[in-house]
């Protein structure tokens, strides 16, 4: 995705606010992942005061983005900035091999491990509540392999995952979007997300904490929204899904995955599922209520009697982009039903 070049204000700012040894190295360190004020305290050896006056002026000449997760404070590489240009020309212009980026790269490797190594810790005590749920319905990759197969053809460009638990739909899409967004509440499950991502690989997508109910997240923004095995655990679910349908963009798809109506009381009474399912038509009528047209609906079966059938209904925004025309520049319309 390329950026937008830079007036001659922005570009001055953001070089100056790069041109100091400890900033360049912060640079350095977030271009490889999202980091709190205290990690990069640690990696870099100096003291927190000092390392959040570097970020705050990074921050303000838009090359890094701040934001907030419960009590913590990360960092990441901008995006959406007027700097994010800038950023990007100098991780390019860095070279791998320096001597001062390596000792800050091993420092930072050895930062990640000890949060892989919680991140871990708190998925083997959870493990049990995921895996209990598993052994109901149809197995994970034919799960998987039905997601990729409903957005087969569809423009994955920006995605956003809605509950994105251990990041596992960001994993699944890295290779086709060219950024993904993922949002938990559970600042736990985030820690795993971001050790998952970060083990894979995963360099286009970014984690963080959000309300389902109120995103921190522009109007017509992704081209593509998964809600995957969330709405069940909530009070409202119409209501998430009309915030899913605000940020889509024109054209864009939204994909819901959960289950069909089942009688499995234990799943609300031990592992706090508000919903036992949903029916077709109450799901079609939400989206429909959301301003979405639904696609399809399809049913995955569990794998053996009295488990849970897996649904998946894709809906797209009506709204179309006309090409642009010698007159002037694209309009958006509602199509007409």
């Amino acid at each position: 995705m390329s950026a937008s070049p830079l007036g001659f204000a922005h570009l001055l700012d953001g070089l100056k606010a790069a041109g100091e040894d400890t900033r360049l190295r912060l640079l350095a360190l977030i271009g490889e992942g999202e980091l709190t004020v205290t990690e990069l305290t640690e990696i870099l050896g100096q003291s927190q005061p000092r390392i959040s006056r570097h970020l705050k002026l990074l921050a303000e000449a838009g090359l890094v983005e701040r934001f907030r997760e419960a009590s913590w404070v990360f960092y990441r590489r901008a995006v959406d900035t007027p700097g994010a240009a800038l950023t990007d020309a100098l991780l390019d212009l860095m070279a791998p091999d320096d001597d001062v980026l390596l000792r800050d790269r091993e420092r930072l490797e050895a930062v990640r491990a000890a949060r892989a190594a919680q991140a871990q810790d708190y998925f083997r005590a959870h493990a049990h509540e995921w895996d209990a749920i598993r052994r109901l319905h149809a197995p994970e990759e034919q799960v998987e392999a039905a997601i990729r197969s409903a957005l087969s053809g569809v423009r994955v460009g920006s995605l956003l995952d809605l509950g994105t638990g251990t990041g596992r739909i960001l994993e699944l899409f890295a290779d086709e979007m060219e950024r993904g967004v993922g949002i938990d509440l559970s600042a736990e499950m985030l820690a795993v997300a971001r050790a998952n991502l970060e083990r894979a690989g995963v360099r286009n997508a970014t984690v963080r904490q959000g309300d389902i109910y109120n995103l921190a997240l522009p109007r017509d923004a992704f081209d593509v929204v998964i809600v995957h095995q969330v709405l069940h655990f909530l009070e409202d679910a119409p209501r998430a899904i009309r915030e899913a349908a605000r940020v889509l963009r024109p054209g864009g798809r939204l994909l819901i995955v959960d289950f069909d109506p089942h009688d499995l009381e234990f799943l609300r009474e031990q592992h706090a599922h508000r919903r036992l399912g949903f029916a077709p038509e109450i799901m079609e009528s939400w989206l429909v209520q959301a301003g979405l047209v639904p696609q399809s609906h399809r049913l995955l079966a569990p794998k053996g009697e009295g488990g849970l059938t897996v649904s998946l209904w894709l809906a797209r925004d009506p709204r179309v982009v006309l090409a642009q025309s010698p007159q002037g520049p694209a309009q958006q319309n509602k199509e007409v039903a």
